[in-house]
């Protein structure tokens, strides 16, 4: 998965690439998808949810550029799967999920294989969680129509959030970095995420 999906492409980092190695990714994933664990496509986890491509999330993670030392914030812990790629290459990961039973198997999986340094909030994503800010990077896995301004106001100051941003069918992948009150935008390509639900997000 990792020479031929992700290596090949164009995430280089070796701690990213080494990260995407040791998580095992067929354990996020009940069965019997978890056959098609290493495959490189998004796979039903269950409540109309889905686990990303794995080069989607090496690509998210690479844009988030993380620091051993930095606290994350992800919104749609889905199966934790992301939660526990991250948790790798950073201090502290707080992920936040809006669906009772999906938080639940997030926690699960994530206790289960010893991330200790996760821990999984229930909650509408979109409004963050105020109470462990700022962050240092944020990442979205669900299609916002745009990007929740909570959410920029929780990022430290140059902190960066990664984010799918368009419509509920189409969606292009954008970095927003903080500076000031003002934002950078960077744009890396057309995605297909769930839509983000919640107050900031798509209505359910």
């Amino acid at each position: 998965m990792v020479e031929q999906q992700i290596a090949s492409r164009s995430v280089s980092d070796p701690r990213i690439l080494s990260a995407m190695r040791d998580v095992p990714r067929h354990l996020f994933i009940p069965p019997p998808h978890d056959q098609a664990a290493y495959e490189d496509c998004p796979l039903p986890i269950g409540n109309g949810q889905t686990i990303s491509q794995p080069f989607i999330v090496a690509l998210m993670t690479k844009l988030l550029k993380t620091r051993p030392t930095d606290h994350v914030l992800e919104i749609g812990a889905g199966c934790g799967y992301q939660a526990a790629v991250l948790s790798v290459l950073v201090r502290q990961v707080t992920t936040i999920e809006r669906i009772p039973a999906v938080a639940e198997l997030a926690r699960k999986n994530l206790a289960t294989l010893h991330y200790d340094n996760v821990e999984v909030i229930d909650g509408d994503g979109t409004l963050g969680y105020p109470l462990y800010a700022p962050y240092n990077g944020i990442i979205i896995t669900a299609s916002a129509p745009k990007t929740p301004t909570p959410l920029i106001d929780q990022l430290v100051e140059n902190g960066r959030l990664v984010a799918p941003v368009g419509s509920r069918d189409l969606q292009e992948l954008v970095v927003i970095t903080k500076q000031g009150e003002y934002v950078t935008r960077e744009y890396h390509g057309g995605v297909r995420f769930v839509p983000l639900i919640g107050e900031h997000g798509w209505g359910a």
